[in-house]
């Protein structure tokens, strides 16, 4: 079995999987702990180490699910990298105090988060830690206040953003002794917005590698009725026909494609898929396969 390979999200590390596991939807899995280890336990078999959190994924209950499963083989940590987010509050039984729905990158909100996703993961660190949505009274000191002294005290060893604008990363970016790592963004064949718009090329000049949820379309890119995902799937059938594999591994192998070294983010919790997935890992695309499939998406040739 080949394994997956690794890179650093920016000079100097962190190091990550090449594709991420995402617990988006874990409490949506019906897995108790025991089914939940061995999702991860498939994962670091497939060489997939990097486990894609927020505190707020489940209804605030993802983290501690995990964390459970963690508690009864607590070797496995040693084994990944956690990354978790916080930023945004949700009106919650689990979260009785927030009376509405909103955005918070304070100083306090921020490291309460933070206590609170290292008691529920069950771990001392958190490897990777992001400001999940820009935040419109986001002060940058204050966020630096925030995470400075987390990192001096070992618990938080990275940080980055996720949904951020260039202009966004950039502001962030210039008053944080620290260095921003990566930029967390929705991508896949279906959304090409952060190919055009700036935010590839601001990772590429900052030599960060940005990481890509939602890589499927939420599941749209195999089930979506319209024309567009019917020609997309039509040109990725096409390249998955002479390369010998299955579509998905195609429109995974076409996010990796890309210089800037994106991290898709699986949201799956099916091993077998992880597996298909994943292994669009070893497959390089020529221009011509890559293009045919952008043209497929974009509805046009190339101006």
């Amino acid at each position: 079995m080949l394994k997956m390979p690794r890179i650093a999200l920016a000079e100097g590390g962190p190091e990550v999987s090449r594709i991420a596991a995402g617990l988006w939807r874990l409490a949506e899995w019906n897995l108790d702990a025991a089914g939940i280890r061995a999702v991860i336990e498939a994962c670091l078999e497939i060489g997939i180490t990097t486990f894609d959190h927020a505190d707020i994924y489940g209804d605030y209950t993802c983290e501690a699910r995990f964390g459970s499963a963690l508690s009864e083989a607590p070797g496995l940590r040693d084994r990944m990298e956690i990354v978790t987010k916080c930023g945004i509050k949700l009106v919650s039984e689990n979260r009785p105090s927030h009376s509405i729905k909103h955005y918070d990158t304070s100083r306090q909100h921020i490291i309460a988060s933070v206590e609170n996703s290292l008691r529920a993961l069950r771990t001392d660190r958190i490897d990777l830690l992001l400001i999940h949505r820009p935040d419109p009274l986001m002060d940058p000191d204050e966020v630096a206040a925030a995470v400075e002294p987390l990192r001096q005290a070992g618990k938080v060893r990275s940080f980055g953003v996720s949904n951020f604008t260039p202009s966004q990363l950039a502001s962030l970016a210039s008053r944080l002794p620290f260095p921003i790592v990566t930029n967390q963004v929705e991508f896949s064949v279906l959304r090409l917005d952060p190919l055009h718009d700036g935010t590839f090329d601001a990772c590429q000049g900052r030599r960060i590698a940005p990481m890509a949820w939602s890589p499927f379309a939420g599941g749209r890119l195999f089930s979506d009725p319209s024309d567009r995902a019917e020609r997309v799937r039509r040109a990725l059938a096409a390249v998955a026909g002479t390369r010998g594999a299955s579509m998905d591994r195609i429109a995974i192998a076409w996010i990796l494609r890309h210089p800037a070294r994106i991290v898709p983010v699986l949201g799956t919790g099916k091993i077998d898929r992880m597996r298909s997935a994943a292994a669009g890992a070893a497959i390089s695309l020529t221009r011509e396969e890559w293009f045919a499939i952008w043209t497929a998406s974009a509805g046009c040739d190339i101006p």
